[in-house]
């Protein structure tokens, strides 16, 4: 570049008759959609750090079993609701790396309840890639290797034991392998129906889009909560807690494709007059084509922003109808099937490490929201 005497500017490189005008001066702009999606959603701070909690959530699922340091019904008669023991470092101003204090229950005369003394004379380390009671990884995979254990004639309660003294933090890793999933599943069903019947109603118009849209006035006038109460009730008693689990999923999902139809319609019967759609029928493309390759991409922005903030009312509709009793039942293990032992306000006084279960919903249905709004911000890179 060359400096005029008046300021200006001029460019010494020789003409390029070959050079193309319609190159961007900023090939940052240029950009595919999902770098320019990236871009915007790495500003999102909330959004990112929800993002990557929920993945390493779900990737840890399969091993749910293996960081685990006993097994989901696991009971030890000696320790019903022993409090959380916590992991030490350092006994006695020396190292001697993560190690726990053994508990020795003992009655209280005066309260008539067991206290749970710690021997701080006698510290014993955790033993790391242990032995333990079989589980299976990844759900078929046979195996017995835990990532610690407690050790030799010791328990290791992290988050303390349930009234049949059971695991607290082990129950919680293997319930969130069934809260986590009927999001997922919920979440499968619902915008399969939803996409299919709002997609119809839109593009169709007539009497398909009346009759569809009767059919979700209908759904929407029912109260959930007491349709759910009747759904889950009508499920046999004697089922299996997979079969459960399943039903369970799809019942959800069944209920809450109503509202994303009426999403979907409402964008169709605005898109469908725009110019490329008109182009695209005149030049012979079927109804199914048109919807696929020309509608659809064009709100799946919104889709996807729909998904990750319907996948936590999913979840917190398991973990209502398991607290209520109707959900998923033992011996099956969710984060409602645990909170369903909860229920009584006295039990929690006493023992508030038994209301610990609602944490890891709180902080789940929040990431998934933090993650929505992150995603609804992002998918549209161009709004600024």
């Amino acid at each position: 570049m060359t400096q005029l005497p008046d300021g200006r500017y001029v460019d010494d490189a020789p003409y390029d008759p070959q050079a193309s005008l319609q190159q961007l001066e900023r090939r940052d702009l240029d950009a595919p959609n999902w770098v320019l999606i990236w871009r915007k959603f790495k500003t999102h701070k909330l959004g990112l750090f929800s993002g990557l909690f929920l993945l390493l959530s779900y990737l840890m699922l399969p091993f749910a079993g293996f960081i685990a340091p006993y097994t989901p019904n696991e009971r030890n008669g000696d320790h019903l609701y022993a409090p959380p023991q916590a992991v030490h470092f350092f006994h006695e101003g020396e190292f001697k790396g993560p190690f726990i204090y053994p508990i020795t229950a003992e009655p209280d005369l005066e309260t008539f309840q067991w206290k749970f003394i710690p021997d701080i004379s006698d510290p014993q380390n955790l033993r790391f890639f242990c032995k333990g009671d079989d589980y299976k990884l990844a759900g078929f995979i046979p195996a017995d290797t835990h990532l610690f254990c407690a050790p030799e004639g010791a328990t290791v309660f992290l988050w303390g034991s349930d009234r049949l003294g059971r695991d607290v933090f082990s129950r919680i890793l293997y319930g969130a392998q069934l809260s986590l999933t009927v999001g997922l599943i919920g979440i499968t069903v619902s915008f399969t129906l939803g996409i299919l019947f709002g997609s119809i109603a839109g593009y169709f118009g007539g009497r398909t889009d009346w009759i569809i849209n009767r059919v979700i006035e209908i759904l929407r006038s029912l109260p959930e909560l007491p349709l759910w109460l009747a759904l889950s009730a009508a499920v046999p008693s004697n089922w299996s807690p997979v079969a459960v689990f399943f039903v369970i999923s799809i019942i959800l999902g069944i209920l809450d494709w109503p509202g994303l139809a009426r999403a979907v319609r409402a964008k169709f019967l605005s898109l469908r007059e725009e110019e490329y759609v008109r182009a695209a029928e005149m030049m012979g493309a079927g109804s199914g084509r048109v919807i696929r390759k020309h509608l659809l991409p064009n709100f799946m922005s919104h889709l996807i922003a729909s998904a990750t903030l319907s996948i936590p009312a999913m979840i917190l509709g398991e973990t209502a109808l398991s607290f209520l009793g109707l959900g998923l039942r033992a011996p099956a293990v969710s984060w409602g099937v645990m909170l369903n032992d909860a229920q009584n306000l006295a039990s929690i006084e006493i023992y508030p490490w038994t209301a610990i279960p609602m944490l890891p919903i709180i902080v789940v249905v929040l990431a998934f929201n933090f993650l929505g709004d992150g995603l609804r911000d992002s998918l549209d890179p161009y709004q600024q």
